[in-house]
């Protein structure tokens, strides 16, 4: 008897009662197709403070090939992504997002770009119902991150994907607790394909994602892919050093020439203004460097689980 692969549908969520039996019925129905694999369904849940807990464990009483995993607390998103990852098992780990803006259809492309040699799949949307603004703003930030970090990550790619098992496994074994998924999958190589898709609405629910989320989730990707930052520090440090001493000799012989043609008071002001403002741009990014050092060397995990159910 041959075994059959195994796909793992890993599912993050998070407040998503009203979103978890319909993806889980639309994807059932994709999987129950493959008839040349075995499949599970894997939900993790990030500290839900709705029914969302409640919901997952209806569906893995109801379906052993469903798997719950109930984080302590909420981690963010990077933790409910890894703790998924941690916990599939399959030859390889289907991402996709609980709310359906991602279609679960993509699950056959997917496999298929699997079956073809593939070792990640990346899902790239080709259009989106975000305001112009956010989408102005995320293109620009992609845009930005792939010249600062010579990391290949297309403008719209987005976290749901295909990782096989030697990827997956890849991925787990950077010990970085200061994570930026994307740019990870990036960052590991292996045969890469892009599936092109149009990003639905909402199905049901709220986003509990912000402008401020997506902020700090910008910082991941500069602050633990690049080190351009602190080039341009130095660069700019030296430039100042020499304008500065250009400036000192040319008032030197403006004075000796002349007198004192600059009022002093003026010049004092606007210079300690100036290399003020710098100093403190260069002290906040040197913090936010220091700050995802003092992350990694806490070596905290990235996520704690409360519970698990149906995993053995």
């Amino acid at each position: 008897m041959v075994l059959k692969k195994l796909i793992s549908v890993v599912i993050p969520c998070f407040n998503e009662e009203e979103n978890i039996y319909i993806v889980y019925s639309v994807t059932k129905k994709i999987l129950d197709r493959l008839s040349k694999y075995d499949y599970e369904i894997l939900f993790v849940d990030n500290g839900s403070a709705d029914n969302s807990r409640r919901e997952i464990i209806r569906l893995v009483h109801k379906n052993k090939k469903v798997k719950g995993v109930f984080l302590s607390r909420n981690f963010g998103p990077e933790a409910s992504a890894q703790a998924c990852f941690d916990y599939a098992s399959g030859d390889a780990t289907i991402s996709i997002a609980c709310d359906l803006q991602e279609p679960p259809e993509l699950i056959l492309k997917f496999i298929q770009k699997w079956e073809e040699g593939n070792h990640i799949v990346v899902g790239v949307y080709t259009k989106s119902e975000d305001n112009f603004i956010m989408t102005f703003i995320r293109k620009m930030f992609y845009r930005i991150f792939k010249k600062i970090s010579n990391m290949d990550i297309p403008v719209s790619a987005s976290g749901v994907g295909l990782l096989d098992r030697k990827a997956l496994n890849a991925i787990k074994a950077l010990p970085e607790k200061y994570r930026f998924f994307r740019g990870l999958r990036a960052w590991v190589g292996f045969k890469t394909s892009f599936i092109s898709y149009k990003k639905n609405i909402r199905n049901k629910g709220k986003s509990s994602y912000n402008f401020i989320d997506y902020i700090k989730h910008a910082e991941r990707g500069v602050f633990g892919f690049s080190y351009l930052l602190l080039d341009i520090i130095i660069y700019f440090g030296f430039v100042l050093v020499f304008f500065s001493f250009l400036f000192i000799l040319v008032y030197l012989l403006l004075f000796f020439l002349f007198g004192n043609p600059i009022k002093g008071s003026v010049t004092i002001l606007i210079s300690i203004v100036f290399f003020g403002g710098v100093q403190l741009l260069a002290i906040s990014v040197l913090g936010k460097y220091i700050q995802v050092i003092v992350e990694e060397t806490k070596s905290r995990p990235v996520y704690i689980v409360d519970e698990t159910i149906n995993i053995s």
